[in-house]
């Protein structure tokens, strides 16, 4: 396989992206963490965004999210050139991010997880309240949805299996307005069977039309739900292949600097 015939930069997916990102450059004072970096993600595909430890993968969904700020490149939703300077910003953009450390308190509750201070009222004003039970029925009509069967939304977080915690945050997001989800190695804590259940929430939530950015350096969690693949490495994109284009061992490749491996293999005369 050769980068330049199984990898491309033209029209990888059909439709128009709903984020696009356009030759993203983040620099830390002398230190380029970003150098280029181009993706885009469309309704309803999974993208994943692939890449060893050092690659960038961290430093681009932060600037993707509105963590941080591209030095040079362009960002576009839905069409339309936008400039982040907040995760609030973000998150008004439509635009989501589920951490690997989640944000959730385990002692609170699924529902008050779910919710964070955003529980429903009922009432008019000055007598509004929070309407408990539609908040719980909501939580409840959300989790069965992504096949989450609590014994009730008063459930305590630190209860659920990782996967669990996983799909409620998942499930908050994609509830609250998510039309892309970046989704940080959410299966790299996660034993077979609670990944299994992961990348099952990713597809169902693909299939409701979101957009899902898949960061991961697992290659075959990736190949399971992925429309789309993008390695990155030291801080470039080597090209984007859709699937059926490229299988794991050539992407575990990219992603490791095989080539650089085997031209250093060669040069000692076979002896790594």
């Amino acid at each position: 396989m050769t980068t330049d015939s199984t990898f491309h930069h033209g029209d990888p997916a059909t439709g128009a992206p709903i984020l696009e990102m356009r030759d993203i450059a983040k620099h830390f004072g002398h230190v380029i963490a970003l150098n280029g970096v181009s993706f885009d993600i469309r309704s309803g595909e999974c993208h994943c965004l692939l890449g060893d430890n050092g690659a960038g993968k961290s430093t681009f969904i932060k600037t993707m999210s509105g963590v941080h700020k591209p030095t040079s490149g362009e960002m576009f939703v839905e069409g339309r050139p936008v400039r982040f300077d907040s995760p609030r910003d973000a998150m008004a953009a439509g635009i989501a991010t589920v951490y690997q450390d989640l944000a959730m308190i385990p002692l609170m509750s699924v529902a008050r997880n779910f919710w964070m201070g955003r529980e429903p009222e009922k009432g008019t004003f000055p007598f509004r309240q929070l309407d408990m039970k539609a908040a719980s029925e909501i939580v409840m009509e959300e989790m069965n949805r992504m096949g989450i069967h609590l014994r009730g939304p008063d459930q305590a977080v630190g209860t659920l299996s990782g996967g669990e915690r996983q799909t409620v945050a998942i499930a908050r997001a994609v509830y609250f307005g998510a039309k892309v989800l970046i989704l940080d190695e959410p299966t790299s804590a996660l034993g077979v069977r609670q990944t299994s259940n992961v990348l099952a929430t990713i597809d169902k939530v693909r299939k409701q039309g979101v957009g899902v950015v898949f960061i991961s350096h697992n290659v075959r969690h990736a190949l399971a739900v992925g429309d789309r693949f993008t390695v990155l490495n030291r801080g470039q994109t080597l090209g984007t292949a859709r699937r059926g284009e490229v299988d794991a061992s050539e992407l575990q490749d990219l992603m490791a600097g095989g080539r650089e491996l085997a031209e250093l293999e060669g040069s000692l005369g076979g002896t790594i």
